[in-house]
């Protein structure tokens, strides 16, 4: 992917060590962090494993960095650094930085040298200084790709790390024209990726790190996925570019994962729209059918999960979706969940909406 690439994501909770070792309280502010590169990735080595809280995992790049070359950790707001460290090379064998700079920037334009990599390695301290973004640069071409296995920030506030990382890659080529929407829908997906995850959370459960997002003209519906790949319809989101929400309501599917053929596709489409309406554009929902039941799908559901999870359980949509996710759903779940069946449920909130 050449030229300058923007990846934007809020950070979810991560506590990390501080880079000197001390470990901050986890109710001190986080501070979001996105990554800016010219740098294309290899296979499944994506960018945000470089600043993930792992030294097990890492980013490499596909092809071999030269001196023009950059990969820059941009935080939401300068923090006051304390130290930075960044260690190069894969767990595999992958060889480090053999000549590159570490440089900061407190405005992220200009950027001044911080440290200089030796062994692989380059620690800058900082003695507090007002920085907005951190990058590492070649120093010449390299003979080898460049595996990134870790940053490490001590500041104040805290850089929160990629908890859930995650690389949306487009694919235009039906519509050329549209990339520049593609581009940022697929930033606002990452963006939103977190909160998806956290609302979606079960033990043992890895979401997709990859998910390609397709434009195609001869798509005649809205949008639709399949496993880590979503299509969207190249007319519909001409006439209608706000709807961004549609490609959240995908990339819940992304992360539903559902793999069991007796969840029914009420609740499915009924969760992925309560994330939608209720948790990255509240206040949207809009109009819902004269004559609404749990099961009419989509924003009418969404809005009876809303109300029960309100009225019941705040973790309803969590739970459903744990127990969807392993194949163990039953409608008598709801009545395990809240003392009341569904047909009952039913009755309430649809006596709850406004006549």
């Amino acid at each position: 992917m050449p030229g300058w690439c923007r990846f934007l994501v809020v950070l979810s909770a991560c506590t990390l060590p501080a880079a000197g070792g001390r470990a901050e309280p986890p109710t001190s502010p986080r501070v979001s962090a996105v990554i800016e590169t010219t740098l294309a990735t290899q296979a499944d080595r994506i960018r945000q494993l470089a600043f993930d809280g792992s030294m097990e995992t890492w980013f490499a790049t596909a092809g071999l960095p030269t001196a023009t070359d950059h990969f820059t950790l941009v935080f939401d707001k300068p923090v006051a650094l304390r130290e930075v460290r960044v260690v190069t090379g894969g767990a595999d064998g992958a060889p480090p930085l053999e000549a590159g700079v570490l440089e900061g920037s407190v405005d992220g334009k200009t950027f001044s040298e911080l440290s200089r990599f030796r062994d692989g390695a380059a620690t800058a301290h900082t003695d507090g200084q007002q920085i907005v973004a951190v990058r590492i640069r070649p120093i010449g071409n390299s003979a080898h790709p460049l595996a990134i296995r870790e940053f490490i920030v001590d500041s104040e506030p805290r850089v929160a790390a990629f908890q859930y990382p995650v690389e949306f890659t487009v694919d235009v080529s039906d519509a050329p024209d549209m990339l520049d929407w593609a581009n940022k829908v697929a930033r606002l997906c990452e963006r939103m990726y977190p909160l998806i995850n956290e609302e979606l959370a079960s033990e043992g459960y890895l979401p997709p790190r990859q998910i390609r997002l397709t434009l195609k003209n001869d798509y005649r519906g809205v949008a639709a996925t399949s496993g880590g790949k979503i299509t969207g319809s190249v007319k519909f989101f001409k006439n209608h570019p706000d709807d961004v929400g549609a490609m959240v309501h995908e990339t819940v599917h992304v992360v539903q994962h559902y793999r069991h053929r007796g969840n029914p596709g009420w609740l499915v489409e009924g969760i992925a729209d309560y994330i939608r309406f209720f948790k990255f554009e509240p206040g949207n929902l809009g109009a819902i059918n004269a004559d609404p039941h749990y099961n009419g799908s989509y924003r009418t559901s969404a809005a009876f999960l809303a109300f029960v999870a309100d009225k019941y359980d705040k973790d309803l949509v969590r739970k459903l979706n744990r127990l969807m996710r392993a194949g163990d759903y039953q409608d008598a779940t709801f009545q395990d969940l809240t003392g009341k069946t569904l047909p009952e449920l039913d009755a309430e909130w649809r006596q709850s909406l406004p006549k």
